[in-house]
């Protein structure tokens, strides 16, 4: 026999109910009333286990003979049907207003059951139908959500997985002339809590924000380092900038699958989810109009005219706050660490992005060359400059750049080389207007420099002379000089130069010296005709 189990306040409980202790133990006794082997100890330590009485137990056994049913008799009660609940959702989970329907059908029917009484109709409600079925009944399936049940993962390595989300913040900044809410674009690493990348946009987020998120990421280095380095895989909810064809091939050809997740699942990207709750209960509730702000009678703010943050406050605000959770805040899942010192605590080995590949991650190509002009290098009705460019006109060059970014784009070689980052023309600062203006300035005294030099080179320069001898040049070398360097040479320097090179040997004392013309001997050539 099983021990009794004890209660929340120590008090030992029975093990079964009456319904489920007549089920388990009717069967044993009935097979000792039919071996002949059933005693009144049996019947006693039955009724003691159940507390119940002993004639209540022969009752059991009884029954059991005549019927051969163990369990008690089911009772007819009202139940819960399909066209009830159909009536739920339609009066909003309204028990009192299904209640009043189901007596007007039955009055208005005769052949229809009498209605049940309005707590019969509770306690059914009660039996039949979860908590969370009640509440999706009544508000909807958000509702029903919050009375499921929900897995964790498995905790694995840094890196083994991230998560991506855009994030509308509930707060009105001052973009320009107007209040917009502005959108967070960031990614977490899941199993060491660690915002990896963050990008802010002052309106609805698209491609550009992703890749840029992505591109701070993958970078080990400072705000966000040392974190970093390429994902075994990315996790986001069917977002299509998410999923656009230049994130898909930008994280391909880092073999970094991205797994799209079903449309409102929330819970299957908990991390990142929580990280949103997390910021906006720590840090957006106590910005200036925070748009869930406590509200007075007619729905007004206790400062309706309250001045709102610029966009570049808001993000100095924001950024401030992801280094503190990155290297200050202690969650209880890390063992009271931070993310980023879990993060350096985890052995697993990195993989970084060499830094010429991580300049052309995300970038979109037309696929046309371009050639560099006076103008600079035209895209569009647009012309961008770099210092690079200073010199380089009629050179063919490939034109890339982030999505939706026309204030700069990144020049590079027909080969894929990356050549530089060029700036809008019209939008340039003082400063890059002023690196080209140096760079032609350079040139120009470069080529000056080389016009003195070749000038030097062609002036001829002799030696003052006081008697009237034959002008000599400077430098020149006398004759026992040139004799001594031509007899100190040494012909492997030539030899080097051409493998092939075979020197002259001394001429023998045996050969005659050729003759001189003009020196009076007869001229052995063939005769001139008359």
């Amino acid at each position: 026999m099983s021990a009794p189990a004890a209660g929340p306040h120590g008090v030992d409980k029975p093990v079964f109910t009456t319904t489920s202790g007549r089920a388990a133990a009717t069967p044993r006794l009935l097979m000792l009333d039919q071996r002949d082997e059933l005693t009144t100890a049996h019947v006693l330590l039955v009724a003691q286990a159940l507390g119940r009485s002993e004639r209540a137990v022969w009752r059991w056994i009884a029954a059991a003979r005549n019927t051969g049913q163990t369990a008690p008799a089911p009772r007819h009660r009202f139940t819960i049907t399909p066209e009830i609940r159909q009536l739920l959702a339609l009066r909003g989970g309204n028990a009192s207003a299904v209640h009043r329907e189901l007596k007007q059908a039955a009055l208005n029917d005769p052949q229809l059951p009498a209605a049940p009484s309005l707590a019969t109709l509770h306690r059914a409600l009660r039996r039949d139908l979860t908590a969370g079925d009640r509440a999706g009944l009544a508000n909807g399936e958000a509702a029903r959500r919050a009375f499921d049940v929900f897995g964790t993962r498995p905790v694995e390595h840094r890196n083994a997985a991230w998560e991506g989300d855009h994030k509308c913040v509930p707060v009105q900044v001052q973009v320009e002339d107007e209040l917009a809410r502005p959108w967070v674009t960031w990614f977490i690493d899941c199993a060491r809590k660690v915002i990896m990348g963050v990008a802010v946009t002052p309106h609805a987020p698209s491609r550009d924000a992703v890749l840029a998120a992505l591109r701070m990421s993958l970078d080990r280095a400072e705000p966000f380092g040392p974190a970093g380095g390429v994902p075994d895989l990315i996790r986001v909810d069917r977002g299509k900038d998410f999923l656009s064809t230049t994130v898909i091939s930008a994280l391909g050809a880092l073999a970094v699958p991205v797994i799209d997740l079903p449309a409102y699942t929330p819970h299957l990207k908990g991390t990142i989810e929580a990280l949103n709750n997390a910021v906006e209960t720590m840090l957006f509730a106590s910005m200036p109009r925070y748009v869930h702000q406590q509200r007075l009678t007619g729905g007004r703010t206790a400062d309706p005219d309250e001045p709102a943050l610029t966009f570049e406050a808001f993000v100095e605000l924001l950024l401030e706050w992801v280094r503190w959770w990155n290297n200050e805040h202690k969650p209880k899942a890390l063992g009271r660490r931070t993310p980023m010192e879990a993060w350096r605590a985890d052995p697993t080995p990195l993989y970084d992005v060499p830094a010429g590949q991580l300049a052309r991650f995300g970038l979109e190509d037309d696929g046309l060359t371009r050639i560099v002009t006076t103008r600079g290098v035209q895209m569009g009705n647009r012309f961008y400059i770099d210092p690079w460019m200073v010199g380089r006109g009629g050179t063919r060059v490939v034109v890339r750049r982030l999505p939706h970014h026309d204030t700069s784009v990144e020049i590079f070689d027909l080969d894929g080389t990356h050549l530089c980052s060029a700036v809008l023309a019209e939008a340039a600062s003082k400063e890059q207007v002023r690196a080209v203006r140096n760079a032609r300035k350079a040139k120009e005294r470069q080529l000056r420099a080389d016009f003195k030099a070749a000038a030097r080179l062609r002036r001829e320069r002799f030696k003052a002379s006081t008697t009237p001898v034959p002008p000599q040049r400077l430098g020149a070398l006398t004759e026992a000089e040139a004799e001594a360097e031509l007899a100190g040479s040494d012909t492997s320097d030539l030899l080097r130069a051409n493998p092939g090179y075979i020197p002259h040997r001394p001429v023998p004392a045996d050969w005659a010296p050729p003759v001189p013309p003009g020196d009076g001997r007869p001229d052995e050539g063939p005769e001139e005709s008359a």
